[in-house]
Order: structure tokens, then sequence, then C-alpha cells
């Protein structure tokens, strides 16, 4: 079982470089899309940052072999490779339909669909803690469209299409995410990205137009090349966050992605009024996006914090002498 390091001040610097990252990252993503399709833009994303792996670990010597892999671990890699190739994409198409903020945080279906795939797959309990954590999450969901309920349940509009494709773009990281799980028993993480990653970059190639790249304008180009940073740096950092500190701390710091992205929209929108629109939303809504943030770090904390509670009551077990005659 990995231990960690107990740095626990590093850890959180990391977690945060990766929360803010990520939480930019949409904003960034929505200008580009106006100049490039999903599908070259999430190859680009791929294939930059699986060439950066793969030429860091060609220098170590730490190349994996596919053949070593049986044919279960095989069929596993295609499913994440599929899984993570349609999460992307679908990603970007449910962007071009929605707001950033919106689309950050719908994805936090993504852990919730993992979480439950898990309890069916590997058999994993879900505790108290994490029922505790999606009833606040569900209700949240629902005071945050409270302007948009009706459309979404009478109309398809483009709206709502947005809303099914990022819930399809979850699904397809969970589905991703079981597949990976397995897969760390065998290869070390940077190995399974820089596998997925090539091998998605692959696969979307047939669909992409590379050199569309040269009618971006020069802000879009520079997106577009912050976006490809991202994805490397953002992952870089979660991985060695996790190294420093309990990865239920990690999710619950990363939880609150979507409140810094509604920041960052305000913010972006006085900035810049032309390129960043801002949140049309009420105080209902927001007041929802808040409990979907609290939903999420709950059920990320739920097993750390059931955990720290037995270690308590064991230790004072421990330390309270025997009863009388005993």
């Amino acid at each position: 079982m990995h231990v960690s390091s107990g740095r626990w001040l590093y850890g959180f610097v990391l977690a945060m470089i990766t929360t803010v990252l990520w939480a930019v990252l949409p904003i960034m993503l929505k200008e580009v899309l106006k100049g490039m399709d999903p599908y070259t833009v999430t190859w680009y994303r791929l294939f930059s940052a699986g060439l950066v792996l793969f030429i860091w670990l060609a220098v170590q010597r730490r190349l994996p072999s596919i053949r070593a892999l049986s044919n279960t671990n095989r069929w596993l890699l295609v499913v994440a490779i599929v899984g993570l190739a349609c999460n992307y994409v679908f990603y970007l198409m449910g962007l071009s339909r929605l707001t950033p903020g919106t689309m950050q945080l719908m994805i936090q279906t993504a852990p919730i669909m993992l979480m439950f795939g898990s309890m069916l797959v590997f058999r994993e309990r879900f505790g108290l803690g994490q029922v505790l954590g999606v009833l606040v999450l569900l209700p949240g969901f629902v005071l945050f469209f409270n302007q948009r309920l009706v459309e979404l349940f009478t109309q398809m509009s483009s709206y709502t299409l947005g809303i099914l494709i990022t819930l399809a773009a979850a699904l397809t990281w969970a589905l991703y995410g079981l597949a990976q799980k397995q897969l760390l028993t065998i290869w070390s993480s940077v190995t399974v990205m820089m596998v997925i990653y090539l091998a998605c970059s692959v696969l979307l190639l047939p669909l992409t137009n590379p050199l569309s790249v040269l009618d971006l304008t020069g802000l879009q180009f520079w997106l577009l090349v912050a976006c490809c940073l991202n994805t490397l740096i953002a992952y870089g950092a979660f991985a060695e966050a996790l190294v420093h500190w309990e990865a239920s701390r990690v999710s619950a710091t990363i939880a609150t992605t979507p409140l810094f992205t509604f920041s960052m929209v305000a913010l972006g929108s006085m900035l810049w009024p032309t390129i960043v629109q801002p949140e049309l939303l009420n105080s209902l809504a927001y007041l929802g996006a808040l409990m979907v943030v609290v939903g999420s770090a709950l059920v990320a904390l739920a097993p750390s914090l059931i955990q720290n509670l037995k270690n308590r009551r064991l230790r004072r077990l421990a330390v309270t002498p025997p009863p009388a005659g005993s």
C-alpha cells in the first residue's frame, strides 16, 4: 500500500496547481474551438503529451512491451484507449455548447460514476460519508439548473444536448478509469498514460485536420499550445501530489475546480469581454454549484475520514486500561 511522504504542504501546492490548470483549461479550449474542430484539438493535446512521455521513458530505457500483456489486459488497454479518446472528444463537443463553468461542474459526475463502477467491478464499499456526499451533490445540481430545468426536460436544445454529451464524457472517463485502475497493477502510471495518449492520437488521426492549425489566429494558436502543456503539466502535478499527500485529500482539493473556473470566467469577462463570456447565473445556481463541490469533496474524503476515526478508536482502546477483574 502506498504511503504518502508526509510533505503535505508540498502536496497541497501541487494539488492546487492541478486545480488551477484544470480550471482554466475549458476557458482556453472554448476560444480554440472557434478555429479548430474537437477531434483535431484532442489529437494535438494527446499526441504532444504522449510524445513527451515517450521520450522521457525512452531516455530512461523504460519503454513497455505490449506483447508481455495478457489477453485480458490487452482488452482492458483497448477499453482505456477508446474510453479516454471518447472522453476528450465528448468533453470538447459538450464545451462548444456550454459555458466553461457549467462544463466543469457537470464533469464532477465522472468520479461519482467511477465510484459506482468500482462498487460493481471491484466490490468496493459505499460508506455513509459517500452517501451523504451524493445526497448533497444531487440537490446541488437541481439548484444549479433552476433557471433551465424546464428546457432540460422538455426541449432537445443545444444546451440540453451539451449536458447529455457531457454526461457521456463523464461515463467514458469512468470506463477509462476502471480499466486504467487494473492496468496500474502491471505498469507505472507514466507508462500507462504514454501508451494510452499515443494510441488515442493514432485512433483519432483519420478524423483530424492537423493543417487547420495554420488557420488559427495568433491568440488561438498560443492557447492551443497552452492546452497541450496543460495536459502534461497538470497530470504531472497531480501524480506528484499523490506521492506527498493522501489521495482522498488531493481529490477533495481538485473537486473545487468548478469554483475556480467560475471565478476565472468572472475575472476574464471583466478584463477581456470580447473573448470570455460571463456566466449568466442567479444566486440559487451559485448555491447549487457550491453544494455540488461540497458533495464531491465529501465523496472523496469519506474513506479517509472513516479510516482516521477507526484508527483513533483503536488508539484509545490501546491506552485505556482493561476493566477490573479482566
